[in-house]
């Protein structure tokens, strides 16, 4: 009898182990948040308070930096040495010299974390580049993101880091700026840097925002050797807002796998968990 019940006890273990796996959203990410933004639900978070460099997810920040100063989008801002990357030495398709529209810098840097973009934004802000990063960081503090800390507009400084948590405010604060959510989800764009010059084309870092099964409202990815590769993105899925919130994740392929595992998670899980 005793026997009999072992065996009982072990094949309900291996069956419950079974449908808690299959059940369980499985992310790859080093750490992760998905919330909803409409019912203030976190449906799955992975070492979501832990501080880590969030390299170009800093952009979205940046934007919303840039916008809140209301400086004329259409006025014209030339590319310097001084926008030229110095620390990571990163390429960049905007010779110094050539000239573009606020507004067309802020796309490029949204929807192809163009550097030279983001660090020229910051440059001809009132007060340059340092009063730039002090309302960096006071906008931070203002939407609530207490362990976050900004120090460029690229993100290429390591030291610009946050939790994952802090980030979900990020994404859902950007949600509310229609520039961002135009730019950001912006697939393909051309400019003319002048003097002649073919125009440069220029694509969307995130793939899904081109996947016809992603209803994408804001989007940023982002990369460094230091924070791996991030992504975040504010989506509709099943008829919902969803905040995701991926960092570090290694490997090419594996921040978009891990959106799409998301989605499939909330999809299957409809109707029967709260999301």
């Amino acid at each position: 009898m005793k026997q009999v019940f072992f065996l009982f006890c072990a094949i309900f273990f291996y069956t419950s182990n079974t449908l808690a796996q299959k059940n369980n959203l499985d992310i790859k990410s080093q750490a992760a948040l998905v919330f909803n933004a409409q019912n203030a639900h976190v449906i799955y978070d992975k070492n979501a308070d832990k501080v880590m460099p969030i390299a170009s997810i800093t952009k979205l920040m940046t934007a919303m930096v840039t916008l809140d100063a209301r400086l004329s989008p259409n006025e014209k801002i030339t590319i310097t040495n001084a926008d030229v990357d110095k620390l990571k030495h990163s390429s960049s398709r905007l010779p110094v010299g050539s000239s573009y529209p606020r507004n067309e810098l802020l796309r490029l840097a949204l929807m192809s974390s163009e550097n030279r973009a983001a660090a020229a934004l910051a440059r001809t802000y009132p007060g340059g580049t340092k009063a730039f990063v002090d309302a960096m960081n006071q906008k931070a503090k203002k939407i609530g993101m207490a362990n976050s800390r900004f120090v460029d507009s690229t993100g290429l400084n390591s030291n610009n880091v946050a939790t994952a948590r802090d980030l979900a405010k990020l994404v859902s604060s950007s949600n509310s700026y229609s520039a961002i959510r135009e730019f950001s989800t912006t697939s393909q764009h051309s400019v003319s840097p002048g003097n002649k010059r073919a125009q440069l084309q220029y694509v969307n870092s995130n793939s899904l925002v081109r996947n016809q099964g992603w209803d994408i409202g804001v989007s940023k990815t982002g990369y460094l050797s230091d924070a791996g590769r991030c992504l975040v993105m504010q989506a509709k899925i099943s008829g919902q807002p969803v905040v995701i919130v991926l960092l570090n994740s290694w490997g090419k392929n594996t921040r978009i796998g891990d959106a799409n595992r998301v989605k499939k998670w909330i999809e299957s899980n409809q109707g029967r968990r709260q999301v």
